[in-house]
């Protein structure tokens, strides 16, 4: 219980860190704010998905809801994953409010001179990098190709996933190949590592490695579950980004032509 307030206070200071900015950017009609935006959708139709089963798993267990309630988060989360960001990326991209912005703001920023891909692959590696705090908070649990790690080995594999997750959002917006490079490996190997490892494990193993007080374990043991639909549910954003990274690597390509 602990871990999951926790995460649900990291995620309210995420999106208050996030919108208070945005907000601001939009009322004083900043080209960041549009090209912020844009890279924010971006990557939330590569993360949303988990999120938004997530959210709708905890809402159905924790709330003794009608089938019409039930019904109506359905739609509601569908259309938060699907129509709205669709909706939004349309309108960002169209060309009255592309001028709109230059027209009210005409300095440009730095942030508009990168690829659009470019910007949400560095906010993806940010993202991960702020997810993988969660493991720590539950025995720090770490998938290592077949073996799941948790105490001090776990958290010790989670800071360096840590640290190199930023080197390489670093090396990204710099546009350095070695940066494409270390992205693809790291991530074709995390994919293998999650899905080789939780795939191999019932849900009470994985409860029991976190070590969880004997009420909460009571409650959780009768979710039926295995490690293989977590790895799917976790793993979704994975093959995503290692998709997206390929996608980008023509702008690691071009980085030291001249413009």
């Amino acid at each position: 219980m602990f871990g999951n307030i926790a995460c649900q206070i990291i995620g309210y200071y995420l999106i208050a860190a996030l919108c208070i900015p945005l907000g601001y950017g939009h009322l004083k009609v900043r080209r960041w704010a549009r090209t912020l935006s844009l890279t924010l959708l971006g990557l939330w139709l590569v993360v949303g998905a988990p999120l938004t089963v997530v959210f709708f798993l905890i809402l159905v267990t924790a709330k003794d809801l009608s089938l019409l309630a039930v019904l109506i988060a359905v739609i509601f989360l569908a259309l938060s994953y699907l129509v709205i960001p669709a909706l939004l990326i349309r309108f960002y991209q169209s060309r009255n409010v592309r001028l709109t912005f230059e027209a009210r703001d005409p300095r440009s920023y730095s942030i508009e001179k990168l690829p659009l891909p470019i910007l949400v692959l560095c906010s993806l590696f940010l993202f991960y990098a702020i997810a993988l705090h969660v493991p720590i908070l539950f025995n720090g649990i770490f998938p290592l190709f077949g073996v799941l790690l948790f105490g001090l080995q776990g958290i010790l594999l989670i800071d360096f996933s840590i640290m190199c997750l930023l080197g390489l959002a670093w090396g990204a917006l710099k546009l350095k190949s070695w940066a494409w490079w270390g992205s693809l490996i790291y991530f074709v190997l995390l994919t293998l590592s999650l899905i080789l490892t939780l795939s191999r494990y019932g849900f009470s193993d994985i409860l029991a490695g976190m070590v969880f007080p004997p009420t909460e374990m009571e409650a959780l043991q009768g979710i039926p579950l295995h490690g293989l639909h977590i790895a799917a549910l976790i793993g979704i954003p994975l093959p995503i980004t290692v998709g997206l990274i390929i996608f980008s690597k023509r702008y690691f390509s071009t980085a030291c032509q001249p413009t």
